[in-house]
């Protein structure tokens, strides 16, 4: 039962590399957040998280205004799940390259390897993206901090991945039909990659969605919940399948993530919910029998209560762009009760 593949499903990754560059100390660059990245992209209405690899020499990141530096070796691979601007380099303190202002170049260019910098330590970096549903990843992303760096090189399959990877990005041009669909799989096998390791990373005390995933019980319920979000389930029945108690699977449920199995269905119900409202032409009513509801009425009910619009108004809100920012902030404050 993989609680993290049910839900990277629903939230549909989409990964490409999109920089392949080769940087000698000193050097800075001052990368842009996400939504600089979507204009380019083209992918206004969908969440960019950002990530680099290093395969050769240190350097550091840190996220603009924060003024902490996080060092950076050989194997490292950092994220930016929230999209933040960040500041990344090696050596003494020079001027930075603005990188918002060459991504037109460098995104036209494809794979070509960029150089920069002083002519001291190499530093190779090979950059790229994912693209998510903005609401369904925020239970995802909501529980990580602004940079998530984890080392690939510790064991085989990093090891594997890593040289796999380098392989195809360094052979991208010469790879014939299909090297791109190759590189862009595995820049998504990359990013699952290093949510896994810092799952298993996470220090026993720690509470929130990612850290239930990892407990066997609740894990097994999520991934349940997930796997069959329409079945018309009970405490009584999840506990049946999960193995334990009702009380257990309650208080274990409650610790992690603050909120009863059967609460936190009904939240994950409506987010798909809207998720079928904004991207498809399914009416209400069958809407509502593919997250579980028969009754089209209690549906309704369920779903304003979460976003304080029935659906029908979610939806047409949602595409015409009328009172977008209203719609934003009631989906932004239920994606909220599912961390």
């Amino acid at each position: 039962m993989d609680v993290l593949s049910e839900v990277l499903k629903a939230v549909k990754l989409d990964g490409a590399i999109f920089f392949n560059g080769e940087f000698s100390a000193p050097w800075c660059a001052v990368e842009p957040d996400s939504c600089t990245m979507a204009s380019y992209l083209s992918v206004q209405s969908k969440h960019v998280v950002i990530f680099h690899l290093v395969t050769e020499g240190h350097g550091y990141v840190r996220v603009e205004h924060d003024g902490t530096p996080l060092p950076l070796a050989a194997g490292d691979i950092v994220i930016l799940p929230h999209g933040h601007a960040h500041r990344m380099g090696n050596g003494p303190a020079v001027a930075p390259m603005n990188s918002a202002q060459t991504l037109s170049r460098v995104l036209s260019e494809g794979l070509k390897l960029s150089r920069f910098g002083g002519g001291g330590e190499l530093t190779k970096l090979i950059c790229g993206y994912m693209t998510c549903d903005p609401q369904l990843s925020r239970m995802l992303l909501a529980g990580l901090p602004s940079i998530v760096k984890i080392n690939i090189r510790d064991d085989a399959a990093g090891r594997w991945l890593e040289d796999t990877l380098r392989y195809s990005v360094d052979h991208a041009e010469a790879s014939g039909p299909g090297g791109a669909a190759v590189v862009a799989k595995l820049s998504e096998a990359l990013f699952v990659e290093t949510l896994r390791r810092y799952i298993a990373e996470l220090p026993p005390a720690q509470t929130g969605w990612l850290a239930g995933v990892r407990d066997p019980g609740v894990g097994k319920a999520l991934a349940l919940l997930h796997q069959e979000p329409a079945r018309p389930w009970t405490i009584a029945t999840l506990a049946g399948e999960v193995g334990v108690s009702r009380s257990v699977l309650a208080e274990r449920f409650r610790h992690y993530l603050s909120d009863t199995p059967i609460g936190y269905l009904t939240r994950w119900r409506m987010h798909l919910a809207a998720q079928l409202l904004r991207s498809t032409s399914k009416s209400v009513a069958e809407v509502a029998g593919d997250v579980g509801y028969e009754s089209e009425a209690s549906f309704n009910r369920a779903f304003k209560r979460e976003f304080h619009l029935p659906p029908a108004r979610f939806r047409a809100n949602s595409r015409s762009g009328r009172a977008g920012a209203a719609v934003q902030r009631a989906v932004d404050s239920a994606a909220s009760k599912l961390r």
